[in-house]
């Protein structure tokens, strides 16, 4: 059977594009946007530190390590935004199947965070199974103007939607800063066949329910025990089958588990939910971040 396709015409009095900007009009729309998006199935499991160190070495046999992680990994720091009735809390713990919170959210030494460092103002959202993740790059001044100072920033074409997506959340729900987290992280990339899959060790994750400065120097306090590891598989399709045979012969437990919701209860914020991993209550950080000393580093993940 013949497939007949239609022939593009162009419209009376519209003149067509010469063929060098057609060509230019084609780079362009293939070219990398600034707003950066990733949809992926997340599996979770809390694992204990042990564990965790000898599933990591079996993982490095068919991954690849992110390219920030080094031998200590890095860290990651979030600073949540909700409502005064925590809404973006409470649609996770009901297991809403659209939802969604916004963060900012800084890779690297938080120590060396200033009004020029950059860091990613990101919607993260939930459709049914899929885990979707929208961001944009700011400087910090920029971010706290947008999502504190609840003003427009200078911008790309490409970011505007986006940001205005962002500014229309903070204003017609009056959302705050009312959480962070931070923890240090070691990921692992899929290649060849694994191209698209994402392994994460995140340990050391604490947070605290004031100020919310990137740069703060203050006490955090654990929110998962220090012994326990999140181990979480980020794939865009399909996990291979290695990897569930791996997790199965560990008999390793599929949890559902949200680090900003750890850190809304440890803190008081909301009663502690079916979900809540015990922490100690005096377990306290005060930030000892084995990449203190390391330049800021950006990643994927």
């Amino acid at each position: 059977m013949l497939r007949r396709f239609r022939r593009r015409t162009v419209s009376a009095g519209q003149p067509a594009l010469p063929e060098e900007a057609r060509a230019e009009a084609g780079h362009a729309l293939r070219a990398p946007s600034r707003l950066h998006a990733f949809n992926r199935y997340e599996i979770k499991y809390l694992v204990d530190m042990a564990q965790a160190a000898e599933l990591r070495e079996e993982i490095e046999q068919r991954l690849d390590r992110d390219r920030h992680s080094g031998d200590t990994g890095y860290g990651i720091w979030s600073v949540y935004y909700d409502t005064r009735q925590l809404r973006f809390y409470w649609e996770k713990i009901e297991g809403l199947k659209f939802r969604r919170k916004l963060r900012v959210r800084h890779y690297g030494d938080r120590f060396a965070v200033g009004a020029d460092t950059p860091v990613f103002v990101e919607i993260k959202q939930r459709v049914n199974r899929v885990t979707q993740k929208r961001r944009v790059q700011l400087p910090y001044a920029d971010a706290l103007k947008l999502c504190d100072g609840r003003q427009m920033v200078e911008h790309d074409p490409s970011q505007r939607a986006f940001l205005e997506e962002v500014l229309d959340l903070v204003l017609r729900l009056d959302l705050r800063a009312v959480a962070m987290t931070g923890y240090q992280r070691h990921a692992y990339v899929g290649r060849d066949a694994d191209v698209g899959l994402r392994v994460t060790f995140d340990h050391r994750v604490r947070g605290r329910d004031r100020d919310f400065h990137l740069g703060a120097d203050t006490t955090n306090r654990l929110i998962v025990p220090a012994r326990k590891a999140i181990v979480e598989v980020k794939a865009n399709e399909r996990v291979p089958y290695w990897l569930t045979d791996l997790t199965a012969k560990r008999n390793l437990q599929v949890v559902r588990v949200s680090k900003y919701c750890q850190s809304v209860e440890a803190h008081g914020l909301a009663p502690r939910s079916i979900f809540h991993i015990p922490d100690h209550d005096h377990d306290l950080d005060h930030d000892l971040d084995l990449g203190r000393d390391r330049p800021s580093v950006l990643s994927e993940a």
